[in-house]
């Protein structure tokens, strides 16, 4: 079992930054990918950015493509999601995700793990 807990989540203005940490305990010598999805009100969760600790291989959403940047720390621990340029669309809760399959990163159902989500607003 893994378990994830996200922080830094918060309220700021569109143009502004925040950066969310995931840490995850557990079983984390198992993990093969960890993700960041969001949900904003309404509508379904969808894929934000993900990445393969074996070499580091990194996957963006078109939405925050060049805005977003993921990564994580040497002992796999923990993941980062650094949002610049924030707008009113990205908006929503954020969760953290992990897997051990070797299968896709973009997708929901390809990740086992889940943290409890931190809420994101971007004001206009």
């Amino acid at each position: 079992q893994v378990q994830l807990v996200e922080s830094g989540g918060g309220l700021v203005q569109a143009g502004g930054s925040l950066r969310l940490s995931c840490s995850a305990s557990g079983r984390t010598s198992s993990s093969y990918k960890m993700g960041w999805f969001r949900q904003a009100p309404g509508k379904e969760r969808e894929f934000v950015a993900g990445i393969r600790w074996s070499g580091r291989i990194t996957l963006y959403a078109d939405s925050v493509k060049g805005r977003f940047t993921i990564s994580g720390d040497n002992a796999m621990n923990t993941v980062y999601l650094q949002m610049n340029s924030l707008k009113p669309e990205d908006t929503g809760v954020y969760y953290c995700a992990a897997s051990s399959r070797y299968s896709a990163l973009a997708y929901p159902n390809t990740f086992d793990y889940w943290g409890q989500g931190t809420q994101v607003t971007v004001s206009s």
